[in-house]
């Protein structure tokens, strides 16, 4: 039988069924989807295919899903560092996104976010920013997967000049995105204390109706509670539970402010949680309750947020971070497990964006969003667990190879789709005219 490609590896981990790895398997993708896992003696017998790679000493990986960036901000990465969230976001980063917002600033710092991502083995982003339709331009040109946030803040910004035209622009985008297989929408209202009542009702309602995520940043500091408490005598997931967003459409991101009372919500809801724990740490925002989340039932996944406050897009960064931050805050050397933290990168955050059916784990039928990582680097030998050493060894500069949709967008460590000497250009040139 021909096939479009045929990928033969040292090891193949699907992430479904869990804790699973195939030795000496083979991947046979057509028309952009998986339709064969099995083994490499058999493949061979079985398929004929117009592209083959032999990956001697490669695991190959679904594609590591993204679920929180803010993908144009890596044009602001390390501008304003070592500073608090609000510091850093009132007297730095907004001032900046004020005066340089535009749609050339969200192409260039979308594009170099893509060829990071790319790089280190993420094959989907759920971004959260203005500009949405350029952020699915690129995401289209270039061939990744995203959902693309329709942001909506009471502010006015360069975008929209209030809720209703953000609202109206969103809807715009989600219609001409109908068709695109590889772009979808999602609200993505920025944050309790940035969005008052009526567009948060409004947003419930179209959600419902669109059947859309809401994709939203939740009980990130401390400082967030406090002064929700003190404005309106509630903390912030109770006045989201009055307005009947605390459901499964719900995408909380950072959540580093829970309580037990709060976990049981959100898991008899079936809110999702998008854990960002290096952001979080960097801006001394607070910890997230991974292990007790995950207890509970809750559905964690794990986003890097922007390149501003990470201050890069590594998901494998965020998957060791996450397991070892997990054990340290719960005093359990067995919280996230190795495999626990890889599904929070993969299929748990196709499942918050309501992308399970598609993508997060090399299923016969979904689409053949793969990544190949090369073990053979000495930082990871000994081999004697390919999960563990990918999760607390590995790096992203040891992904070799990535497929979105059957389709080759990083060949042995070279981007099929971007220059990366015309992104450095990019780059240096917004450093100069934002150094001004």
């Amino acid at each position: 039988m021909l096939v479009d490609t045929l990928i033969h590896a040292r090891w193949i981990i699907p992430v479904e069924p869990e804790s699973v790895t195939y030795e000496h398997h083979s991947l046979a993708i057509r028309e952009g989807k998986i339709i064969d896992l099995l083994p490499t003696e058999t493949a061979l017998e079985i398929y004929t295919a117009t592209t083959t790679e032999h990956l001697a000493n490669h695991a190959l990986l679904p594609g590591l899903i993204n679920c929180h960036t803010h993908s144009a901000m890596t044009l602001l990465r390390g501008v304003a560092d070592d500073l608090a969230l609000i510091d850093w976001l009132q007297n730095h980063i907004w001032p900046l996104e004020q005066k340089w917002m535009s749609p050339e600033f969200v192409r260039d710092g979308t594009d170099i976010a893509i060829a990071e991502m790319l790089l280190g083995g993420t094959t989907c982003f759920n971004d959260m920013y203005f500009f949405p339709d350029i952020t699915a331009q690129q995401a289209l040109e270039h061939g990744i997967r995203a959902k693309v946030g329709l942001i909506v803040i009471d502010f006015p910004s360069a975008w929209a000049q209030n809720s209703e035209e953000y609202i109206a622009k969103g809807l715009a985008l989600h219609e001409q995105l109908q068709d695109a297989s590889l772009c979808s929408t999602s609200f993505a209202p920025h944050a309790p204390y940035t969005v008052s009542d009526a567009p948060l009702e409004k947003i419930k309602a179209l959600a419902d109706e669109l059947n859309l995520p809401i994709h939203m940043h939740i009980h990130e500091t401390a400082f967030e509670v406090a002064q929700a408490q003190t404005e309106s005598g509630q903390r912030p997931l109770a006045r989201l539970a009055v307005l009947g967003l605390i459901n499964p459409s719900l995408v909380a991101v950072h959540m580093t402010q829970l309580n037990a009372e709060e976990i049981n919500l959100l898991a008899e809801s079936g809110a999702h949680i998008v854990h960002c724990p290096e952001s979080n740490l960097k801006l001394a925002s607070g910890f997230c309750p991974v292990a007790q989340c995950l207890a509970a039932g809750v559905n964690v996944a794990l986003g890097t947020d922007g390149a501003a406050s990470n201050n890069d897009l590594d998901m494998f960064g965020e998957m060791r971070t996450a397991a070892l931050l997990a054990k340290g805050v719960s005093g359990d050397a067995s919280a996230v497990p190795a495999m626990t933290a890889l599904k929070m990168a993969t299929i748990n955050g196709a499942k918050a964006l309501g992308l399970d059916d598609v993508t997060g784990s090399l299923t016969i039928g979904k689409a053949a969003d793969v990544i190949a990582i090369d073990l053979s680097a000495l930082e990871t030998q000994p081999l004697y667990s390919p999960i563990s050493q990918i999760v607390y060894a590995a790096s992203r500069q040891q992904v070799s190879d990535v497929w979105v949709a059957g389709n080759r967008l990083l060949k042995q460590r070279q981007l099929t789709t971007m220059n990366l000497d015309d992104l450095k250009e990019k780059a240096q040139l917004w450093q100069a005219r934002l150094s001004e």
